[in-house]
């Protein structure tokens, strides 16, 4: 955004009515929005339709805020995701480089795994240093730090706020808040567990995901594909590379579940998806990939209209009775379906 052309925004906007006008990190400008409703109130009357504004900006949440009460019934809302499997080619080693590297396009596009690397790790110190701070939360950067370090260390696993509070010498309180922040932010999954099974002994804390693997990796200082194949996360890792492109090729109604009884009956990923269609997914990072009892089980618990198993290969084949093994790119095309 060139801020100098919109030191007077209302004579900008209008001597540039009849244009795309694109405006880029908004959330340096939140003024913007109410001169933005005016103008696009103004144009509606003048038989202007929509689609005059392209508005980009990071996920901050008084900023979505502020723009969903200023622009209520004038904007459409679109998360810009990072790459995903199916955007990067069918390779096995682009898809190899995209689960080391993550998806943001820097990081994957890098000249090699250590510029990657040293991307990732300035973008996360920009955004704990700088970028947090001007979106209005204060939280001190290295608490924050650590406590994105610990979810990486438990990815793909559920919630035990009480040891991170007591890691961090916090209150639970605060964790959530914590969590609550990397969330809003875009930067962390929380799924949910599945809960409309009134008679099952049901776990009740969610699972933590963060969201870019590239991410996961250079938390915990992984730079190579050696060393991520090594590490105790690849598994975790790969699952929630194989859960993000899942929920991304779902229809944006969708909702996102985990399921888990005390007996150990589980699910990785629930898709609840239009028209009642519930799918269930396991993710498994082997070439031979198996589903054990706790799967058929929860199957049976829930009911779901396609068991399937995610898995690294290309080929599609039955695992077991009514379970279908899946490359993520068909996963994605079983999703899309219903869209």
């Amino acid at each position: 955004m060139d801020r100098a052309r919109l030191a007077e925004p209302e004579t900008y906007l209008a001597d540039n009515a009849g244009k795309l006008i694109v405006l880029d990190e908004i959330q340096r400008m939140p003024d913007l929005f109410m001169t933005l409703r005016g103008v696009i109130d103004e144009g509606r009357q003048r038989g202007k339709g929509n689609g005059r504004f392209l508005i980009l900006g990071s996920a901050s949440p008084e900023l979505l805020k502020q723009s969903a009460e200023s622009l209520a019934g004038r904007i459409s809302y679109i998360e810009m995701v990072p790459f995903t499997p199916g955007e990067v080619g069918t390779e096995r080693a682009d898809r190899d480089r995209l689960w080391l590297r993550g998806g943001f396009p820097r990081s994957y596009l890098a000249e090699g795994d250590s510029a990657s690397l040293e991307w990732r790790l300035d973008f996360i110190r920009t955004y704990l240093e700088r970028d947090i701070p001007q979106l209005g939360p204060k939280v001190p950067a290295e608490t924050l730090r650590r406590f994105w370090t610990m979810l990486a260390h438990e990815q793909a696993q559920m919630l035990n706020a009480a040891r991170l509070a007591s890691s961090l010498a916090v209150s639970g309180h605060t964790i959530a808040r914590y969590l609550d922040l990397m969330v809003d932010l875009l930067l962390v999954r929380r799924l949910p567990p599945w809960a409309s099974n009134a008679g099952k002994r049901l776990v009740r804390s969610p699972k933590t995901y963060i969201r870019d693997s590239g991410l996961v990796h250079a938390l915990l200082g992984i730079e190579s594909a050696d060393e991520l194949l090594g590490h105790p996360v690849a598994g975790a890792s790969w699952e929630g590379l194989a859960i993000e492109a899942l929920i991304a090729a779902a229809p944006r109604s969708a909702e996102a579940f985990f399921y888990r009884t005390s007996a150990g009956a589980e699910i990785d990923l629930l898709l609840k998806l239009p028209r009642g269609r519930l799918l269930a997914f396991e993710v498994k990072r082997s070439f031979a990939p198996k589903v054990g009892k706790g799967f058929h089980n929860a199957c049976a618990d829930v009911g779901p209209s396609g068991a399937f198993v995610v898995y690294p290969g290309t080929e599609r084949f039955a695992i077991a009775q009514g379970v279908k093994a899946l490359s993520i790119d068909d996963a994605s095309a079983e999703i899309g379906a219903t869209k």
